[in-house]
């Protein structure tokens, strides 16, 4: 800068360097950034000195990098601690080992099992130490003295088949159980719904396994001879009897706080029951011993009808005389969002009202637990009641209850509801008066819920439309006032969740201030340094510190004003665009990226083992057991990616990563309660991020697969001879960004519109002669179908379309089949080419639109082609009519011939094919089992006579992933979790099943098996 003059009092002017205003701003801001990245670089070099440390004396894995400590950053709470490292104890040398150097360097410890606490329990700053994956071993399970000795990563579900062969159980069961670990149930208490008959987590520990804070490793059990493990507990104990004995244990659901009545010399001075509950804020858990119930006999479902839920909860005392196995109640409004989510038939019929209460009842026989069932159905005072035995019905009842976690988490009008008034619980007679001033304190505050819950231990659970998008100010008042309410009442803030993050800071509501320094002087026994899980029930973080979704904010839009993605950052359809923004949410959340993204609570679903839970989400998860592979953990670094502090945005190779093995099977859209669709979400994704750039070869190989297909048509034959030479297949698969272990597929030699434009069709089939021209109003006689040929029905499997001409005709449809191609741009969707998915999707608009709008059916034939048509057009295209008219009119073959409104009529003379000499294994396609479901191809398959073995789960090739470079190992691994063990022990004379395209090449290419579409099997047997 030039020098600038100046005057002295005393003398002439002098010239000195003085900075501008604006040069000490650059200067400060220079400064500022240094400090950061400097603050920054220490914290990296003190995470990898931590890091180093703890490798050097596991064998587990030791992870510090950013995309994991995303993925474990938040649990299924409002709340988000980003950890400095997650480790992966191997066995419980392991856990003693870490926890050793971690005392010693002072960094705070977590344990975590699967991470579906609600009220930020398993998140912490320091060290999270995942027990899920390695420590989960049933060591024994002793009929004899009915108990169970467990690692605390076992899962719930994995325990009850190892004690069912015995005919017993663990009595708990949450919602959550086929993957809540019982380490987890133990730390928060974990009750679910028969804890009416057998009791909470803690009353079913016989002896807990487990180091403290300070070290020390014990086993805790009944009797004052294990107080000695903790010196100066039995005199803390006997210095506050009366304290203990009045404030503590008052009811059977009063979790809040440490549960010091176990300690009393009346409950038998049961240590071990006493951390139970204890959130890991006392000690670590190396193993347990639990005690096992018998499994009941004839379980028999009653529900009852009421006006309201508070007259339903008014009658639990009454009900509760008759010794019940559960006692849930269940909203009418909960109820009608799985009709929304699931289907009428998701839901059976229920007695007149508009609450319900769920209640189980036992027997010797059935007929003992039926008279039982009446009893109650007598002694209450319902509108009307069913009486449900084991079976479907029953199921769908319970179905219903485990979903409310994930259901719940939106109120009637859509808008996200979140927890924190989780499961407040209150003496279960007065529960009927809290739930009526609960629904007045919400009115009050102008919020909405549904609740359901656990009424027989008057316990509620309830996630409200709290407004979280830019504050917690409201949580906290609202929180506050609740915990006031519930302390009226003599109740808990917590009845089975634990306090957690969520409501420690409001534990002086509902306890004295000597009871508080009770349970300060309890902590200071076991963990005077505070380095276990610091921030919950001693010296807690406060009730809006570290919310997740305040933190993250809206994705600019990287569209042109005006064009849509998958998920945009702008509004769905019906409300007007925010200026600047572009595009609408593919997500259905009527907001942005950022809004759809923090759908994924963190419930869970996504890690249940599918053979225990029949589900078909996150095929890679169930190969790899990795939090990175699940759809909760892809979620979290998407939140982390848009709130833009520690991931990078959504270009950052962290979003790569944990996209990477996402096989957008889209069971997510249909199995997760929250309705996360991680296959549009990675979709939108890659659009954002390849848009206008060079993108990945395999994106061009296979996302433009239909335009390679139309050119291999010219010459087929020469083509597959090419691709049939060795060395040549293998260049073409590298070069492509395909695996070279990747067998080609064969083109067809003769297409099949090539084949139906030659007339090869019309010989011998007069019905196929039949041609309309789109937009006329259909004629009289034989009804009309359209026959919506794919590409991939084109050009690499023509019979199933002649099969589909061979049902269709003896059917009595006359055919359609459009004499242009309608590409549904499947491929491009698959890849983040949304721009040519739209324009795919336009030009089938103008093919398809004409036949929907007037009435007439289309049948697709491939379901990842069909499931287009059936949703992601809708999104493309939100403000089209013909995209709503083609979705309702496309049809599975199954849904065609077995619905009413499209069926074959009475008097055709058709029928089913008599299949009754059929024995298949089934594949449901992944996308027909998210978007169409499979009950229509179920039960033609059961009425037509065939037994069948119905698989759940992907095949693993799901469209382009399993031919994608680095995916083969991953695509094996999916198809042994079930198609190939299926394969394998089929017969030799059966048949394998598979309309998917995909799911007949991975059988054909991984064991040699050759499957046929439905309708090839029905139309062989005409």
């Amino acid at each position: 800068m030039p020098a600038q003059s100046t005057t002295t009092p005393d003398g002439p002017a002098a010239n000195a360097d003085v900075p501008s205003v604006e040069d000490a701003r650059a200067a400060a801001l220079a400064a500022q950034q240094e400090a950061e990245r400097e603050a920054q670089q220490a914290a990296a070099d003190a995470r990898e000195a931590v890091a180093a440390a703890l490798r050097t004396v596991m064998t587990g894995t030791v992870d510090t990098t950013t995309r994991r400590r995303a993925e474990y950053s938040t649990d299924a709470s409002n709340y988000r601690v980003v950890p400095e490292v997650v480790a992966y104890p191997t066995s419980t040398d392991d856990v003693l080992a870490a926890l050793e150097v971690l005392r010693e360097l002072k960094v705070p410890v977590t344990a975590r099992g699967a991470g579906t606490s609600v009220a930020g329990n398993s998140i912490g700053p320091g060290a999270v130490l995942d027990f899920s994956q390695h420590l989960h071993t049933v060591h024994e399970v002793d009929p004899e003295a009915r108990t169970a000795v467990v690692d605390p990563g076992v899962v719930m579900s994995s325990l009850q088949r190892e004690a069912a062969p015995h005919g017993l159980r663990f009595g708990p069961d949450p919602s959550t159980q086929n993957r809540a670990t019982l380490g987890g149930m133990i730390g928060n208490n974990a009750c679910g719904p028969h804890a009416v008959a057998y009791g909470r987590t803690a009353d079913n520990v016989v002896a807990l396994d487990v180091v403290d804070g300070r070290g020390r490793r014990f086993t805790a059990g009944k009797g004052d001879a294990t107080f000695a493990q903790v010196p100066g507990l039995a005199d803390l104990v006997r210095a506050n009897l009366a304290l203990i004995r009045t404030e503590f244990g008052r009811f059977g659901r009063q979790v809040s706080g440490y549960s010091l009545e176990h300690l009393l010399p009346e409950n038998g001075s049961n240590l071990a029951r006493m951390l139970v509950g204890t959130e890991g804020t006392l000690v670590t858990l190396l193993g347990a011993t639990l005690e096992l119930v018998p499994v009941p006999k004839a379980p028999t479902l009653v529900v009852l009808g009421y006006a309201d839920m508070p007259s339903a909860a008014d009658d639990v005392p009454v009900l509760l005389r008759h010794d019940p196995l559960a006692i849930e109640g269940l909203d009418a409004r909960l109820v009608d969002v799985v009709r929304r989510a699931k289907g009428a038939d998701a839901v059976p019929a229920l007695p007149e009202g508009a609450g319900w209460l769920m209640i189980e009842v036992g027997g010797t026989s059935p007929g003992e637990a039926r008279e039982v069932a009446e009893m109650i159905v007598g002694a209450s005072s319902a509108l009307g009641a069913a009486i449900y035995p084991a079976g479907p019905e029953a199921t769908k009842m319970w179905q219903i209850r485990a979903d409310g976690a994930g259901l719940a988490g939106r109120t009637p009008s859509g808008e996200q509801a979140w927890p924190g008034w989780e499961d407040s619980a209150v003496p279960p007679e007065k529960l009927g008066d809290y739930l009526r001033d609960l629904d007045a304190l919400m009115a009050r505050y102008g919020v909405d819920g549904l609740p359901y819950g656990h009424f027989g231990d008057g316990c509620v659970h309830l996630r409200i439309d709290i407004p979280l998008e830019t504050s917690g100010s409201v949580l906290r008042t609202f929180m506050t006032d609740a915990a006031e309410l519930v302390g009226r009442y003599g109740g808990s803030l917590s009845g089975e969740h634990g306090d957690g993050r969520a409501r420690s800071e409001l534990l002086p509501v509902m306890y004295s201030p000597e009871a508080i320094a009770l349970m300060e002087q309890v902590k200071a026994l076991f963990d005077p340094d505070d380095v276990l899980n610091p921030g919950v029930l001693v010296r807690p973080a406060a009730v809006d510190a570290d919310l997740r979704r305040p933190a993250a904010h809206a994705v600019p839009s990287t569209l042109p004003v005006g064009e849509r993605g998958l998920v945009g950052s702008g509004t769905l359809r019906g409300i007007s665009k925010k200026a600047g923004y572009a595009g609408f949410s593919f997500a259905h959340d009527h907001h942005d990226l950022t809004t759809a993204v923090h759908r994924c609570v963190g419930v869970g679903k996504c890690r249940a083992d599918n053979h225990a839970s029949g589900g078909f989400m996150c095929p890679s998860y169930q190969a790899t057991k990795d939090e990175k592979d699940v759809t909760r953990g892809r979620a979290r670094v998407l939140q982390e990616a848009v709130n833009g502090t520690l991931v990078g945005g959504l270009a950052a190779p962290e979003v790569r990563e944990s996209l990477d093995l996402c096989l957008s099977c889209k069971a997510c859209s249909s199995d997760c309660p929250a309705g996360v669709d991680m296959a549009q979400y990675k979709s939108e994704v890659l659009h954002r991020t390849y848009r206008g750039k060079l993108r990945p070869m395999d994106h061009y190989a296979l996302g433009w697969l239909p335009r390679w297909a139309r050119l291999a048509g010219v010459a087929p034959r020469t083509l597959n001879r090419v691709l049939s030479v060795d060395w040549v297949r293998r260049a073409v698969l590298w070069a492509g960004g395909m695996d070279t272990r990747r067998k080609m597929p064969q083109f067809a030699e003769m297409p099949f519109r090539r084949w139906w434009s030659l007339g090869y069709a019309t010989q011998g089939v007069p019905g196929m002669a039949y041609r309309q021209e789109p937009g006329t109003v259909p004629g009289r006689g034989r009804p009309k179908v359209v026959l919506w040929t794919d590409s991939f029905s084109d050009a690499l499997a023509p019979s199933v379309p002649q099969a589909a001409l061979t049902v269709l005709d003896a059917a009595g449809y006359d055919v359609i089949v459009p004499d242009q191609q309608a590409c549904c741009g499947l491929t491009w969707i698959s890849t983040g080419q949304l721009d040519g998915a739209r324009r795919r999707l336009a030009d089938l608009l103008s093919v398809l639109g004409p036949y929907a709008v007037n009435g007439i059916p289309i049948l697709g034939l491939e379901p990842s082609c069909t499931a287009v048509l059936r949703s992601d057009l809708q999104d493309l295209f939100p403000d089209d009519p013909r995209a709503a008219a083609v979705g309702r009119a496309t049809r599975t073959l199954a849904e065609l011939l077995t619905d009413p409104a499209t069926a074959p009529a009475e008097d055709s003379g058709w029928s089913v094919p008599d299949l009754s000499d059929v024995t298949a294994v089934v594949q449901p396609h992944c996308h027909q089992h998210s978007v169409m479901g499979f009950a229509a191809d179920r039960a033609l398959l059961a009425g037509a006579g065939a037994t069948v073995t119905e698989l759940a789960g992907c095949c693993g090739l799901a469209g382009n992933f399993g031919m994608q470079k680095g995916h083969y190992d991953v695509s094996v691994a999916v198809a042994e979790n079930a198609l190939l063990p299926a394969l394998r022990a089929r017969g030799d004379d059966d048949e394998y099943i598979a309309d998917g395209f995909s799911c007949r090449t991975q059988a054909l290419q991984l064991e040699g098996v050759e499957g046929k579409a439905l309708v090839e099997v029905l139309a062989e047997r005409l």
